[in-house]
C-alpha cells in the first residue's frame, strides 16, 4: 500500500530497502516540540489571513497540543512507515481530528517545514550551549581568582619557558571561551530568519503573512527568498564549525589536565569523581574524562566535514541528500554538551599542588628572559648582546648542575663584569611573574583583576 500521505500518484508501497533508506524517524524525532510550535503558527496565520477557518485552526492547535503531550509522556508511537517527524504528527493529527487536519498543511511544504524546524532547533541548542560555556567560564574565572599568585611554569614546545600564574593559565581558556561564545552568537543571529511559507521552493499563491509566522516563532525576520530558504544548510555547517573551534579549545585543555595529572609532573590532582581505576593495576588512577574530552572533537570536526560534503555538490533546491544533515549535527551538539558538562565538573573539581607548580616554575632555567631584561634595563645592553650574555651564563649554571640564581656573583661578573648584587632580585620565579605587569600579563595583581572584570561580566543578565 502507497503512503497514504502522498500516495495518490504511487499504487503500491515502498520495498523493504527504499523505506530503509529513506526513513528518518528514527533520528528526527527529536525535531517534535519545534515541528509542533511551527505548525500551530503556521496554523493561527491560515486562519488570520481567512485562508482556513478559525475553528478549524482552534482545533488544530488544541490537536498539536494533545500529540506534544502525548510524545512528552512517552505515549506516542512514532511509526517507520510515515518517513519522518511531519508525516508522523499530522497522521495523528488526522486521527485526532479527522479531515480538519488536512487543512494545516495549506501553503506550505516539508521542504520549509523541515528547514524551520531545524533552525529553531539549532538555535535552543546554541542558547542552551551559550548558558553551558557561561558556567564553564564562571568555574575558571573562580579557580584563577583563588590561584592569581600559584606560580606556575609556562610552557612553549612543552619546555619550561617563563614561570606564569595558575590563575593566568586559566584565564586563557576563558578568553577562548568568550570567543567561542561569540562565534555561537553570531551564528544564531545569522539563522535567525524563518524559512516557513517558502514552501516545496518557490514560495505559494496563497495570501500568507510570513512575517507573523516568524514573529510568532521568535524570528526575527522571514528569508527574503524561497529557493535559498529550503535549500541551504549553512546555518548549520556555521553552528558546527563554531561547534569544531569550540572542541578543539576543551581538547587542548584535556590534554594539559591529563599531563598535569600524571605522576611525571604532579602539577594537579583530581579525586575519584572524574577519574577512574585499572582492572588489573590498583594503583593507578586515570584521568578518564580529560581523555574522553580530548576525544570527541573527531565526531564534532566529523559531524561538520560530513555535512560539508553533503551540500557541495548539490544544484538548487531541495534533495533528499539534505536528509544527512541531521544526525551528525544532533550527535556533535550533543557532545559538545556533554565535553562542556565534564569539563566544568573537573575544573570545579581539581586542585593544584602548589609546591611542586613552584618548583617545577624553577627548573629549566625559566628566568633568563628576565636575566636578560635586567641587562638591557640597568645595564643599557642591546637586547641581541643581552640574550648572548644570558646564554652564556646560563650555559655556566648547566655546567654546573644548578640553577641561576645559585650562582656566585664573581660566577656571572666571569661573563659580564658589571652584573651587580642586585641581579638576584630578578632571578626568583615570584619575582618574574610579579614583574609582568604588561597589559595582559601574568602578574598576580593582572590576573585578578581580569579575574573581578570577567565575574562582573559574567553576572550580568543575558
Amino acid at each position: 500500500m502507497s503512503n497514504k500521505m502522498w500516495g495518490g500518484r504511487f499504487e503500491t508501497g515502498p520495498d523493504a530497502i527504499m523505506e530503509e533508506i529513506n526513513a528518518s524517524i528514527g533520528f528526527d524525532q527529536r525535531l517534535y516540540a519545534q515541528d509542533i510550535a511551527g505548525s500551530k503558527a503556521h496554523a493561527s496565520m491560515l486562519a488570520a489571513k481567512g485562508i482556513i477557518d478559525k475553528a478549524d485552526a482552534e482545533k488544530i492547535v488544541a490537536g498539536l497540543d494533545t500529540i506534544l503531550s502525548e510524545i512528552d509522556a512517552g505515549d506516542f508511537t512514532f511509526q517507520r512507515a510515515l518517513e519522518d517527524i511531519h508525516m508522523n504528527i499530522e497522521s495523528r493529527l488526522a486521527v485526532l481530528l479527522g479531515p480538519a487536519a488536512g487543512r494545516l498543511h495549506t501553503a506550505r511544504s516539508r521542504n520549509d517545514q523541515v528547514a524551520t524546524d531545524f533552525r529553531l532547533y539549532v538555535r535552543d541548542t546554541i542558547d542552551t550551549l551559550d548558558a553551558q560555556f557561561k558556567d564553564l567560564q564562571k568555574a575558571l574565572v573562580e579557580k584563577a581568582l583563588v590561584h592569581s599568585g600559584t606560580v606556575m611554569p609556562g610552557f612553549t614546545h612543552l619546555q619550561t619557558a617563563q614561570p606564569v600564574t595558575f590563575g593566568h593559565h586559566l584565564l586563557a581558556y576563558v578568553e577562548m571561551l568568550g570567543r567561542d561564545r561569540g562565534r555561537f552568537r553570531d551564528a544564531r543571529a545569522r539563522l535567525n530568519e524563518c524559512p516557513l511559507g517558502a514552501a516545496a521552493l518557490a514560495g505559494t499563491s496563497f495570501p500568507i503573512d510570513r512575517f507573523a509566522t516568524a514573529k510568532a516563532l521568535g524570528f526575527d525576520r522571514p528569508t527574503a527568498n524561497s529557493l535559498d530558504s529550503v535549500s541551504d544548510r549553512d546555518f548549520v555547517l556555521e553552528t558546527l564549525a563554531a561547534a569544531s573551534i569550540a572542541a578543539m579549545h576543551l581538547s587542548r585543555f584535556a590534554e594539559e589536565i591529563v599531563i598535569w595529572t600524571s605522576p611525571l609532573t604532579g602539577l594537579l590532582k583530581l579525586s575519584d569523581r572524574f577519574t577512574t581505576g585499572s582492572s588489573i593495576m590498583p594503583q593507578k588512577r586515570n584521568p578518564d574524562a580529560a581523555e574522553l574530552v580530548r576525544a570527541k572533537i573527531g565526531r564534532i570536526a566529523g559531524a561538520f566535514s560530513g555535512l560539508l560534503m553533503v551540500m557541495k555538490g548539490l544544484a538548487l533546491a531541495y534533495a533528499k541528500d539534505m536528509q544527512e544533515d541531521k544526525e551528525g549535527a544532533f550527535d556533535a551538539l550533543s557532545t559538545l554538551s556533554l565535553m562542556i558538562a565534564a569539563t566544568s565538573g573537573m575544573v570545579r573539581d581539581m586542585v593544584p599542588d602548589e609546591k611542586r607548580m613552584k618548583d617545577a616554575a624553577g627548573s629549566g632555567y625559566s628566568t633568563a628572559t628576565d636575566l636578560a631584561d635586567w641587562l638591557v634595563r640597568v645595564l643599557g645592553l642591546p637586547f641581541r648582546e643581552a640574550h648572548h650574555v644570558t646564554g652564556r651564563i646560563v650555559a655556566l649554571a648547566a655546567g654546573r648542575d644548578v640553577a641561576l640564581h645559585k650562582l656566585s656573583l664573581a660566577d656571572m661578573q666571569e661573563v659580564e663584569p658589571r652584573i651587580t648584587n642586585e641581579v638576584f632580585g630578578v632571578l626568583s620565579v615570584a619575582k618574574s611573574v610579579a614583574s609582568r605587569v604588561s597589559y595582559g600579563g601574568t602578574a598576580p595583581k593582572n590576573v585578578r583583576a581580569q579575574a573581578k572584570r570577567w565575574l562582573k561580566q559574567l553576572d550580568k543578565p543575558a
